[in-house]
């Protein structure tokens, strides 16, 4: 199983690198794809799709996630996007309405969480890609997800000894989580130090990029717990079987998708483009 995992793992990290590095339409077009199959897990979990076919409050959403993101990648435009957003609540609320008593209010509220919660705050990674010198920034989202959890893995198996949150999640230590923040801003640090820091003369911004990926680091440990909960509350294993070893996109995403939107605002407020 291990070995399964790793290899998963690495094809994962390639693809991440690959379409990060190219940004634009490949990136645009991943993403949809990762936020339509998360989407999809998100509903089955919480109870919102029958399991069988889509039906008329899950389709709604689906067409939702593909409007955003070709609202996002053609225009980008922030009215755009929240009309968008709306426009998906709106949907969900004439499903609801029309087809009455078939949905309850439940899962119209969970339809529209799960709209927002995957396929919105992954589409801060292409945001944050595409700002000015994004090329750049864009990879402190995987520091501070994927960074800082195989340094709290690291530090919890060595040192990891009190446990902070026995019920949700048995395996984490405080010591485990510490080390994910302090070694994703390490990285953070190194990564702004030999890498970007001759990209912006006038600000020294290595130490920004570590605040900044500690911080993303502290959310992205948030995403992993809140996904535990979610499924804890439902009591499933995993979301999916796509990804051998991991599970679901939501399994492997739910650390990136919280922490893209945390890079993306820090980024455009603490460093000049």
């Amino acid at each position: 199983m291990f070995g399964v995992r790793l290899v998963s793992g690495i094809v994962l990290l390639v693809i991440a690198l690959a379409t990060m590095g190219l940004g634009g339409p490949v990136l645009a077009v991943t993403l949809l794809v990762i936020s339509l199959i998360g989407y999809g897990e998100l509903t089955k979990a919480l109870n919102v799709s029958d399991q069988k076919r889509p039906h008329a409050l899950e389709i709604a959403g689906l067409l939702g996630v593909t409007a955003y993101y070709a609202a996002m990648y053609f225009s980008g435009e922030e009215k755009l996007l929240l009309m968008c957003i709306v426009g998906v609540f709106m949907a969900g609320m004439l499903v609801y309405v029309v087809t009455f008593p078939k949905f309850c209010a439940g899962q119209v509220a969970d339809a529209f969480f799960a709209f927002v919660y995957a396929p919105v705050m992954l589409s801060f990674v292409y945001l944050t890609r595409m700002c000015p010198q994004g090329i750049y920034m864009v990879w402190m989202i995987l520091i501070s997800a994927w960074g800082c959890d195989t340094c709290a893995y690291a530090v919890g198996m060595l040192i990891g000894k009190k446990k902070i949150f026995p019920v949700l999640s048995p395996k984490k230590s405080l010591e485990g989580c510490i080390g994910g923040v302090l070694g994703a801003a390490l990285i953070g640090g190194l990564y702004g130090h030999f890498f970007v820091e001759a990209v912006f003369p006038d600000q020294t911004v290595k130490w920004i990029i570590a605040f900044i990926c500690g911080a993303g680091a502290v959310m992205s440990q948030v995403g992993d717990l809140a996904a535990s909960a979610i499924k804890r509350n439902h009591n499933i294993k995993d979301y999916g079987t796509l990804i051998p070893g991991h599970g679901g996109i939501m399994d492997r995403f739910d650390s990136m998708i919280v922490t893209a939107p945390m890079i993306y605002f820090l980024t455009i407020l603490m460093i000049k483009s």
